[in-house]
C-alpha cells in the first residue's frame, strides 16, 4: 500500500503542476463565459458567429477537462487509499495505472506553449521541381495529413486543390481544426523529400522528389492580426480548372498581395468571389502571423519582405527504395515503417520535435 501511496503522491503533483501551467482557473472562467453566451435565447440568430463560439468553447473544454478528470480520479483514489484496506490494493493499482495512461496521453499538451499553439492550422502543400513525380508526392502528403487529422483527433477540410496535368496535385490548402492543431502540426513546416522507384518512368528509375509544406496558425478573427487595406493589392480573375478549362463563368478567383512583405495568396475554388476573398484573407492573416513569429517582429509594420515560400534544406526524408526509412533531419528521430507514416501516423515526429524545442 505504501508504494501505491507514493505513486499517488507523484501523480497528484504532476497533475497539479499541469493545471497550474495551463492556468486552469482562467480557462474555466473563459469556458463559463462562453457557456453563458451560448445559453442566451438569441445565441443562434447569427449562425456563423454561434458556430465559431461553440467550436471555441469545445476546444477550451478539450484542453481543461482531461486534467480536471485526472484530478478528480486521483482524489477518489486518495480517499480509498486513506482507509488502509489492504484488500483494495489491486483495485487501486489498476485505477492508478489508468490515470497514469491518461497522463501520458496528454503530457505532450504541456509542451504547447507557443503563442499560436492552441489555434487551428492551415497547411499549404506545393509540389517542387520534378514534374509528375513531385506532383504525385504532394498528393501523397495531402493524403497523409488528411489521415493524420483523424488519428490526432482533428477535422481536415480541403479548402483548395490544383490538379497536376497527368497525376497528383500542384498545390493544396487544408484547414485542420482541433485541440492544439497548430502546436501538433508546426513540426511539419518545411521541405519533405521522397526517394523511390518512379511509377511514371518506363525504366522504373530511382527518383527524388520534393514538396513544400507550410504550416500556418489559422487566424479567424480579423482583430488578432490587423491588416491595413492600403497595404493590399486585390486582383480578381476567372478560375481555371484542369487543363486550363474555365470552371466558372464569372471572375470569382481572388489573388491578394500584401505589398510590404510581397506575400501572395490566391484562391480559385468554385465558389463566390466573396467566399474566395474571405478564405484568401484568412490565409493571408495566417501567413503574416507565421512571418511575424519567425522574424520576432513586434508588429506587422516591422516585417521584412520575404519569398512567398521558403525552399531550404529538407526537414524530413522519406526513403522507399532500396530500403524503407523516414528520418527527421532536425531531431534525428526515425522509423523504418514508412507506410505507417504515410498512412498518417506522424505523432512521434511531432513529440520528438516538441521535446527538442
Amino acid at each position: 500500500m505504501e508504494q501505491i501511496k507514493e505513486q499517488l503522491k507523484t501523480l497528484q503533483a504532476l497533475v497539479a503542476a499541469a493545471l497550474q501551467k495551463i492556468d486552469a482557473p482562467a480557462l474555466a472562467a473563459e469556458i463559463a463565459g462562453l457557456q453563458k453566451q451560448m445559453a442566451a435565447p438569441d445565441f443562434w440568430a447569427d449562425n456563423l458567429s454561434a458556430q465559431k463560439t461553440a467550436q471555441h468553447e469545445s476546444k477550451l473544454r478539450a484542453q481543461l477537462e482531461p486534467w480536471r478528470n485526472m484530478q478528480a480520479e486521483l482524489a477518489d483514489i486518495a480517499e480509498l487509499a486513506a482507509s488502509g484496506d489492504a484488500s483494495l490494493q489491486a483495485e487501486l493499482a489498476e485505477q492508478l495505472a489508468a490515470v497514469q495512461k491518461m497522463y501520458d496521453a496528454h503530457r505532450q499538451d504541456l509542451l504547447f506553449d507557443g503563442r499560436y499553439d492552441d489555434h487551428d492550422a492551415i497547411l499549404r502543400l506545393s509540389a517542387g521541381v520534378g514534374g509528375t513525380d513531385a506532383q504525385d508526392w504532394a498528393q501523397m502528403l495531402e493524403r497523409m495529413y488528411v489521415r493524420a487529422a483523424e488519428k490526432l483527433g482533428m477535422k481536415a477540410e480541403i479548402l483548395e486543390e490544383s490538379s497536376g496535368e497527368e497525376a497528383g496535385i500542384k498545390s493544396a490548402t487544408i484547414s485542420m481544426s482541433g485541440a492544439y492543431a497548430y502546436g501538433k502540426l508546426r513540426s511539419e513546416h518545411g521541405v519533405h523529400r521522397l526517394v523511390r522507384l518512379s511509377p511514371f518512368n518506363s525504366d522504373n528509375l530511382r527518383q527524388t522528389s520534393f514538396a513544400l509544406v507550410e504550416v500556418l496558425p489559422q487566424i479567424d478573427a480579423p482583430d488578432e492580426v490587423q491588416v491595413d487595406d492600403k497595404d493590399l493589392k486585390i486582383d480578381v480573375y476567372r478560375a481555371s480548372g484542369h487543363g486550363g478549362q474555365s470552371v466558372n463563368t464569372t471572375d470569382s478567383a481572388v489573388r491578394i498581395t500584401h505589398i510590404p512583405t510581397n506575400t501572395v495568396v490566391a484562391i480559385q475554388n468554385e465558389r463566390s468571389q466573396l467566399q474566395n476573398k474571405e478564405t484568401a484573407m484568412k490565409i493571408l492573416r495566417s501567413k503574416l502571423a507565421q512571418l511575424q513569429a519567425e522574424q520576432h517582429a513586434a508588429s506587422l509594420a516591422d516585417l521584412k519582405a520575404t519569398k512567398s515560400a521558403e525552399w531550404g534544406a529538407q526537414i524530413r526524408n522519406y526513403v522507399l527504395h532500396p530500403y524503407t526509412l523516414v528520418k527527421d533531419t532536425r531531431t534525428g528521430f526515425e522509423t523504418h515503417d514508412a507506410q505507417k507514416v504515410l498512412d498518417g501516423d506522424i505523432a512521434a515526429f511531432s513529440e520528438s520535435y516538441l521535446n527538442q524545442k
